[in-house]
């Protein structure tokens, strides 16, 4: 496994333990439809949580949120759309992102942006 696929689910991991410890549960992780996945589905309050995880392990380039762009949000939103089919989901819903600079297990800065963005509005 690289590096960077191992800092990747290192920071999903983080995320999962950050979103249940703050009530919500999880429904899947990993959801893929077609070339798009989305990292976790979580829900709280009556509300379905679509979550896209951003980890580095350097923010030389940037902070981790800068890397969540446009065309990722609309394939996100796509996905989505058919996860809401397969579970018959119908009510409320949400597009989160966790950015995570990620040093070690216990060395990390994670940020929790709520309502990132909402489909068709760029």
């Amino acid at each position: 496994m690289t590096d960077r696929k191992k800092t990747g689910e290192q920071g999903e991991a983080l995320a999962r333990q950050y979103l249940i410890g703050h009530g919500y549960t999880i429904e899947a992780t990993n959801y893929r439809y077609r070339r798009t996945e989305i990292d976790i589905v979580a829900r709280k309050d009556g509300i379905l949580v679509f979550v896209e995880v951003k980890t580095r392990s350097s923010v030389a380039y940037g902070h981790p949120s800068t890397f969540f762009r446009p065309e990722q949000q609309r394939r996100m939103s796509r996905a989505a759309s058919m996860y809401m089919e397969e579970v018959n989901h119908e009510w409320e819903i949400r597009f989160d992102l966790i950015a995570i600079h990620y040093r070690s297990p216990s060395v990390y800065q994670l940020d929790h942006y709520p309502d990132v963005f909402f489909p068709g509005l760029h």
